[in-house]
């Protein structure tokens, strides 16, 4: 994820936090359906957040993600095999 992803990410939280916290510290009134503004702006901020974090596909280099295999040992040191990681 891009530090751009990252931040932007980290704003749309806080706007969320934020919203909902203002919104709930008004005065109380009876209303039949009390769930407000507040807790509308959290989850359409979760899901905008949520996404743009679903949609990041892992770390490219000039346009080629980066992937090595690792050799994998068991507990006893013995070489089992190898896997594929991507960073």
């Amino acid at each position: 994820m891009s530090i751009k992803t990252k931040f932007a990410a980290l704003a749309l939280t806080a706007l969320a936090v934020t919203g909902t916290i203002a919104s709930t510290t008004s005065q109380a009134e009876a209303k039949p359906y009390g769930w407000g503004w507040g807790v509308g702006a959290g989850l359409v901020g979760a899901a905008i957040v949520g996404s743009a974090i679903a949609a990041n596909d892992g770390y490219y280099d000039n346009g080629y993600r980066r992937c090595v295999w690792v050799r994998q040992f068991d507990a006893y040191g013995n070489y089992i095999g190898r896997v594929r990681s991507c960073y």
